[in-house]
């Protein structure tokens, strides 16, 4: 079956998106399981799932838990004939209209596509970071936002680990709240650019421990974090650091990998797009946090998703139109 228009992903881009499409009477197709396979799925609703308070979405006086969020945006968009796929897109096709997209072996047809695959945050991997209602402190004290997370330790002692600009940045952030932050890397210099480290090193509350590695973030059995195990890569001695929460800043990996060589990608894999979100190919569009490096909320990824539905109607109504100068003017 073909559609006017498919959504790969969910997440409040996705869902936006969906939701003006769906009003525009386009009745599109969502697939919001995810994305290709080899990837690190977080499954419909995207990184807002393993969110717990969000205090910084517009509407909400006391804030929302993220999975609920989620949940209002996927139940409002399912009101306007959104046909959902609760699955995984797994092959693409952008060489040719329609467009072709598989879940499994079933395939489906569009005039235009929206992808809002989103990014992963890349973690340590230790097992204390899992979502908190898999038994870990995800939510509970450890997160990859400091903008999104970081009202919440206002007076506390944190740490960051990474070493880069975003790090750094996170560190500086995170001063506005915590009362002392602790920077974690795993060399003795920073890969950060050396403004960004003066910024950091000239910040009285921020301190560092070199060459150490995070070993263990206690206490999942308190439901809170209480401390960190260090271990020193060059002499192999543990320590233990008291701290209320945990920031890991070593980088987000967009979800991307399906499209890699029919999509221009950045040179860390986020999709570029051009008049806000086009892609490289003549009507697919691109929004959230797949093709955002820099801001990564849940409320610019939305404005976005809005902006990709409307550009993927004003499309397929200038084609409908006869109007073939929306082609040149990709």
């Amino acid at each position: 079956m073909k559609y006017s228009t498919i959504i790969i992903g969910s997440g409040p881009a996705g869902y936006t998106a969906a939701l003006y499409t769906g009003r525009a009477g386009m009745k599109p197709l969502m697939i919001d399981g995810g994305i290709g396979r080899g990837q690190e799925l977080l499954g419909a609703g995207g990184q807002l799932m393993i969110t717990t308070e969000v205090e910084n979405y517009p509407g909400f006086v006391h804030g929302i838990q993220g999975p609920e969020l989620m949940q209002i945006m996927r139940e409002q968009a399912l009101r306007f004939d959104v046909e959902v796929v609760e699955d995984i897109a797994n092959q693409v096709d952008m060489s040719q209209r329609p467009f072709k997209v598989w879940v499994g072996d079933a395939s489906y047809e569009s005039d235009t596509l929206i992808i809002a695959t989103g990014a992963s945050a890349k973690w340590i991997g230790l097992p204390e970071e899992k979502p908190a209602h898999e038994g870990g402190l995800g939510g509970k004290g450890v997160s990859a936002c400091a903008t999104c997370d970081g009202f919440f330790f206002r007076g506390r002692e944190v740490a960051v680990v990474g070493g880069g600009d975003t790090a750094m940045e996170e560190a500086v952030y995170l001063t506005n709240h915590a009362s002392k932050v602790t920077v974690i890397h795993r060399r003795d210099t920073l890969r950060a650019s050396k403004i960004m480290q003066k910024r950091a090193m000239d910040n009285q509350k921020i301190h560092f421990v070199w060459d150490s590695v995070v070993e263990r973030i206690h206490d999942p059995a308190e439901g809170c974090v209480t401390a960190l195990t260090l271990r020193n890569l060059k002499s192999g001695a543990t320590s233990v650091l008291p701290v209320q929460g945990l920031f890991v800043a070593i980088g987000h990996k967009p979800n991307t990998d399906l499209f890699r060589g029919q999509l221009d990608l950045d040179e860390t894999g986020y999709i570029v797009t051009h008049h806000d979100v086009r892609t490289s190919v003549c009507g697919v569009f691109a929004c959230g946090d797949v093709q955002d490096s820099e801001y990564r909320q849940a409320i610019s990824a939305a404005g976005s998703g809005c902006m990709a539905a409307i550009q993927a109607e004003r499309f397929l109504e200038a084609e409908k139109a006869g109007d073939t100068s929306v082609h040149g003017s990709w």
